[in-house]
């Protein structure tokens, strides 16, 4: 049974924090994505259908690139593989029926399972992951959609530096796991250096995809006993 409404307001509260910032961030990247060079109704049909933040910003970084769409949906799909493990944390949290699983299973995020984790009895999780979860896909859709149909009248992302913004976001969204401890760093290092060194000579795209090489010094470093 769902919690009683009043309880819930700190809930509502806490969550439009976290839906202002996606709807700030969804905006920059429709906006981005569109002024530099893509159509409307791909960033607006990504954000529907593939709703995941960081990988959209590096799946269209790579196609904005030059990279191939091959390239691009790779590079997506593999920032999304820890979403298993979310998928499992809430599993019991979402509900049992079908349409609950399909839907909740597409509104599984870091904020929504953060969420929903924190909260301390099962009625109050529930709450937590769908309040925060159908808000969050709201805002950041309708962000995407303003973004987009505005990034037209931008013009050339070099004159604004925009071309500049998916490296940018991609940076600040790595910057807080380096603080996990020195086995993520130095696959962070290894793996910026043997992309830096493969760009040359290879498609764009591919060099986000050998970064991933620097997890060998992740789990070799005592990175899967910590994490």
């Amino acid at each position: 049974m769902m919690a009683p409404l009043a309880p819930l307001a700190p809930l509502v509260r806490d969550s439009a924090l976290v839906w202002l910032a996606s709807g700030v961030v969804g905006v920059s990247f429709g906006a981005i994505a569109v002024a530099g060079g893509l159509p409307v109704w791909v960033p607006v049909v990504m954000s529907l259908v593939v709703y995941a933040g960081s990988a959209q910003f590096s799946a269209v970084g790579v196609l904005l690139a030059g990279g191939g769409p091959v390239a691009a949906a790779t590079t997506g799909l593999l920032l999304n593989t820890r979403t298993l493990a979310f998928s499992l944390a809430v599993a019991d949290i979402i509900g049992r029926g079908r349409l609950a699983r399909l839907l909740g299973a597409h509104l599984v995020t870091d904020e929504t399972v953060a969420f929903a984790l924190a909260q301390q009895d099962p009625a109050r999780r529930r709450a937590a992951f769908w309040i925060s979860g159908l808000g969050l896909f709201a805002v950041w859709n309708l962000g995407v959609l303003a973004g987009a149909l505005a990034g037209g009248a931008l013009g050339d992302t070099g004159t604004w530096g925009l071309d500049a913004a998916f490296p940018a976001v991609l940076v600040a969204l790595v910057l807080p796991a380096l603080r996990e401890g020195p086995a993520v760093r130095r696959s962070a290092l290894l793996g910026a250096g043997l992309a830096l060194a493969v760009t040359p000579a290879v498609p764009a795209g591919v060099p986000v995809l050998v970064a991933l090489a620097g997890l060998v010094v992740y789990g070799r470093g005592g990175g899967r006993r910590t994490a």
